[in-house]
């Protein structure tokens, strides 16, 4: 696989340089698109193919497979770790995160080459050919989403979804807290203590 010059930022950098037509600018760059209706932007990321042209691509790849190597012997057992960890550090911060749209523009699109990377990875080191979604590489077997199909852009699409609603559950879920932790009140402690001396 021989990676081309570019890098992925000047890549994204192109298509926000494109101007309004997205369609064309998706069907000639290999990138594809989110509109982000609450800020008003448009979020760019490439597909797992275009991924692989970039010199961020053969970065990241030598990164993962030099830290797994180093690791242990079962690199899928560690890359699997390694993926479902980064997805769930991922939700917890956007959980935490004080707008989530915002959050989803700048952590996307890494998440999503990250998770590509790790599994070129782990076919490097393994001595497989890469994966293109089919078989699904197993370090994906326990993970949520289908990271190959439409190219990349139903992992986009899921994943996006996913990250604004972990701000949303995480509201719901602190309400709910709240609301079992309220003070009862004297009289429903009265009426309790009176039940249970009844019993």
């Amino acid at each position: 696989m021989s990676a081309t010059s570019i890098s992925l930022a000047d890549l994204l950098a192109g298509a926000d340089a494109a101007g309004h037509d997205h369609a064309a600018t998706e069907k000639n760059s290999g990138l594809q698109h989110i509109h982000n209706h609450a800020t008003g932007s448009i979020v760019w990321f490439p597909t797992w193919k275009k991924y692989r042209e970039t010199t961020d691509w053969r970065e990241e790849v030598d990164a993962f497979a030099g830290d797994l190597k180093s690791g242990s012997t079962l690199v899928e057992k560690v890359a699997a770790r390694s993926v479902a960890g980064e997805l769930e550090s991922l939700l917890k911060r956007a959980a935490a995160a004080s707008d989530a749209n915002l959050f989803v523009q700048e952590n996307l699109t890494r998440h999503l080459t990250r998770t590509w990377a790790v599994a070129d990875a782990v076919a490097e080191i393994t001595g497989k050919d890469l994966p293109t979604g089919s078989p699904m590489p197993s370090i994906f077997a326990g993970y949520p989403y289908d990271v190959y199909a439409q190219d990349g852009g139903a992992f986009a699409t899921t994943l996006w979804n996913d990250i604004i609603d972990a701000r949303r559950n995480r509201a719901l879920a602190d309400e709910a807290a709240r609301k079992a932790l309220k003070p009862v009140s004297r009289k429903a402690l009265k009426n309790a203590a009176r039940k249970a001396a009844r019993r």
